[in-house]
């Protein structure tokens, strides 16, 4: 019997709660077929239960499971469309469920790297890897996701409760309008932040945690704009600060500025109508001050 971190608990418990409740069997099931040894207690991360594992040749693994749902049903086909020298590497999955083996890697993320400056630039020049791949056939696309946030803000932008936001808003959706014809066809990780980068023995940094996406790579962009929140407060100049990691980002990656910028005010607009639909009348603080610096 394994016992379910109370994060999983916490973020599924009214959601998935079938499937919560089949955890302890599907791990003895895949323990079993892929011939594996628990080494560990188990681990959370937002939307799975990760369970560190050796497989019958003595190689370290770790077992991942997570609910179906359109952004996991493409995490392995991503992670092996891409170079193994830029991502974990998938030892064994189950289309079925998303079920992963996939290879352990070090308990260090970029977020732990001591230079937020220099993580910065080590995940743009990932980012930069990832998005000159094309994406495969089957991978959802942005221009849905972004048609669909379309269609959903004349009814979700009315709930902010400050006439100026709802007005910035509505800039950001004719922003997505105008860059939709043209949403790109590369193999994007959609959750490219410091988090989604850990250390490994064979390389210094691999990427994890794809919700694999086809579209504009400037659309990848936004993740680091708002994560290590700290380390651009503590600058005393925030907005600057979010400039500067905006330009460093589009440096390396060689992404053209104006689709930069419309692409972010795209993020920042599906962050928007997420968090409306959940009750909010305000823009989160990290997104007002995104969207402050960049486009105010």
């Amino acid at each position: 019997m394994i016992e379910i971190p109370a994060k999983l608990i916490r973020n599924h418990q009214e959601k998935a709660s079938d499937w919560l409740d089949g955890l302890p069997a599907d791990v003895d099931r895949y323990v079993g077929e892929w011939d594996l040894t628990v080494d560990g207690d188990p681990l959370s991360g937002e939307a799975s239960l990760i369970l560190p594992v050796v497989r019958r040749d003595g190689a370290k693994a770790m077992l991942k499971l997570q609910s179906v749902n359109d952004e996991s049903e493409s995490e392995a086909l991503a992670l092996r469309t891409w170079s193994r020298d830029d991502v974990v590497e998938v030892y064994a999955d189950d289309p079925e469920t998303s079920t992963l083996l996939l290879e352990r890697l070090e308990p260090r993320t970029l977020d732990d790297h001591p230079d937020h400056v220099e993580a910065t630039r080590i995940l743009a020049e990932l980012l930069t890897h990832l998005s000159a791949v094309p994406a495969p056939p089957g991978i959802r696309r942005l221009s849905d996701i972004a048609a669909g946030m379309i269609e959903d803000a004349p009814r979700l932008i009315p709930r902010l409760t400050d006439p100026a936001e709802q007005q910035l808003v509505r800039r950001f959706v004719a922003q997505v309008g105008e860059v939709l014809p043209e949403s790109g066809d590369r193999l994007l990780h959609w959750d490219l932040h410091y988090l989604n980068v850990m250390a490994a023995e064979r390389r210094p940094w691999l990427v994890i945690d794809p919700k694999p996406l086809a579209g504009d790579p400037a659309f990848d962009v936004f993740p680091v704009l708002w994560n290590r929140w700290d380390d651009l407060v503590a600058t005393g100049n925030l907005a600057q600060a979010i400039r500067d990691r905006f330009d460093l980002m589009l440096e390396v990656t060689g992404i053209e500025r104006d689709r930069a910028l419309a692409w972010t005010a795209g993020r920042i607009l599906q962050n928007v109508l997420w968090f409306t639909e959940d009750g909010d009348t305000r823009m989160e603080d990290e997104l007002a001050a995104v969207a402050d610096a960049l486009f105010v």
